[in-house]
């Protein structure tokens, strides 16, 4: 994909192979997967799977997570983006476009993820023209649930998963001018 997104301090791109160490450095620590399953990457055979993933998400739905960069220094500190769910129901729904964002630990309560989250919805809702944009956190991760809120998008409902943990649902509508 062609597609870069760049606010003040981020640089938004596809994700690469290249990216790899940078990707396995964050999703190798328990503090990233605290509310993400508790599943920590162990090899970067893992990371280069992912990659392979959401790669082939771009050329199936033409959109997916990217890699965010830091402007100053050129350092990779997570990824942000939308992904078209259609892989696996989520709250009894599958179909529909969700934003999501995973940063490195040392990048955290730094407004990057509020920075990216803006850039993302006006891309989604201007270039895309997607009608609403939905998220889902875990119910505990005061952090994320913030920043979405931050950004606009309204509380839906609380749902469990199969594993009974309580995850909030979010949504955000594109304004009619």
């Amino acid at each position: 994909m062609d597609l870069i997104l760049e606010t003040e301090r981020l640089l938004i791109r596809e994700m690469l192979h290249e990216d790899a160490d940078a990707l396995f450095d964050m999703d190798k620590n328990p503090d990233v997967h605290k509310y993400l399953w508790q599943k920590p990457f162990t090899k970067i055979e893992e990371i280069h799977d992912y990659i392979t993933y959401i790669r082939k998400q771009y050329q199936d739905n033409g959109i997916g997570r990217f890699s965010t960069i830091l402007k100053e220094t050129n350092e990779l500190i997570g990824w942000t983006g939308i992904k078209y769910i259609n892989d696996h129901v989520e709250n009894g729904k599958t179909n529909f476009y969700d934003y999501g964002y995973r940063l490195n630990v040392k990048s955290w309560n730094k407004g990057y993820a509020t920075e990216a989250s803006k850039a993302w919805l006006e891309y989604a809702f201007n270039q895309m023209n997607i009608p609403e944009m939905n998220a889902y956190t875990h119910a505990e991760n005061g952090a994320s649930n913030h920043v979405l809120q931050k950004v606009g998008f309204n509380f839906v409902e609380n749902y469990q998963d199969e594993n009974d943990v309580t995850w909030k649902w979010w949504q955000i509508k594109k304004q009619q001018a």
